[in-house]
């Protein structure tokens, strides 16, 4: 199939494209780079050993969109490009809402234009809000507690109505839970300018000592050791969910709301142990207030990608650590 990644040059699409591309898919990869490279790109290149088609642009340009969808003959969509960073969205509501939910609907006219129906949308956990119960599954209750969550769970009510009005798409909405970890070959991985505000590039960081030490936000949590518990996902799982996704897609319409996760919680203490398993050396720490619109913890029922796509998340924390130290070693050579 012929696939636009929106995004794709960002932390997940560039793994997904890995994916995709090995499977002998065509990518072509769209993104405005404001949180990527374009050097992503010859990375990809030497992972696959092809060419990839690559479009700079931003995806609240319709017209744009028409022009690369039509060129390359796209089959299907897979939505990756948006804003995620909880404490911006607190900070700059307005620009989350224009980026993720704008920029979705005007993904969506321009493959209505074409009549390309498939569609797969990079969601989040952030959809479920505090927890009613846990695990999360895919019918627990929906309330966001920051604009970041609530531009996610607007488009999935676009994506609800569009699929209710017309029986031709085919719609998956993947939730993610917290993608961590690098490609095997060290070229590819998550590598966001300025600052991170993701935990485990931050912990790459203070290895490599470009950052002093880590903020802890919170040592005072209800859960095993006080911190926050996260359910980490290595990025190439993900990615694999997606390719699943698509060949599910491929035989059923409607749509279809999944989780992306492992099911088991790590707390921020038990990865900081972890990465230093993976360097070899301790990582200086320094705990630091709550963060507001942070979570105790969450983490994902994952059954239904299992029964649905035949999926489950295959690499461990340590795993996840150690891809993540590879690149960062290899990126800053």
């Amino acid at each position: 199939m012929n696939i636009l990644l929106t995004g794709g040059t960002g932390y997940i699409g560039s793994h997904t494209a890995v994916v995709l591309a090995q499977a002998g898919h065509k990518v072509i990869l769209f993104d405005n780079l404001c949180n990527s490279s374009n050097e992503v790109v010859g990375r990809l290149e030497k992972i696959v050993g092809k060419k990839i088609d690559f479009a700079e642009g931003d995806v609240r340009d319709t017209a744009l969109l028409i022009e690369v969808m039509r060129t390359h003959q796209i089959e299907a969509v897979i939505h990756f490009a948006g804003l995620k960073a909880v404490g911006q969205s607190v900070a700059d509501p307005i620009l989350y809402f224009a980026n993720n939910v704008q920029g979705t609907i005007s993904l969506l006219q321009a493959m209505q234009q074409l009549q390309i129906k498939t569609f797969i949308f990079s969601s989040s956990a952030t959809v479920y809000g505090e927890p009613v119960y846990l695990p999360y599954d895919e019918v627990h209750p929906t309330k966001p507690i920051n604009p970041y969550g609530d531009s996610k769970l607007q488009v999935e009510i676009i994506l609800r109505d569009l699929a209710q009005s017309d029986a031709q798409w085919k719609i998956a909405c993947l939730r993610y839970f917290n993608p961590v970890g690098a490609h095997d070959s060290g070229l590819i991985g998550d590598d966001p300018n300025g600052i991170p505000g993701n935990l485990m590039p931050y912990l790459s960081r203070v290895a490599a000592g470009t950052l002093k030490y880590l903020n802890v936000f919170g040592k005072d949590y209800d859960t095993r050791d006080g911190t926050g518990e996260r359910d980490y996902i290595h990025v190439v799982d993900l990615a694999e969910g997606h390719m699943a996704a698509l060949d599910f897609l491929n035989k059923h319409a409607g749509l279809h709301v999944v989780n992306l996760g492992t099911g088991k919680p790590a707390s921020v203490l038990e990865c900081v142990r972890a990465f230093e398993k993976a360097c070899g050396k301790p990582l200086p720490i320094e705990f630091a207030p709550r963060r507001d619109g942070d979570l105790p913890i969450y983490y994902a029922k994952a059954d239904l990608a299992k029964q649905l796509f035949g999926w489950t998340a295959q690499r461990s924390l340590d795993k996840m650590c150690e891809s993540a130290w590879y690149f960062e070693q290899m990126h800053n050579k």
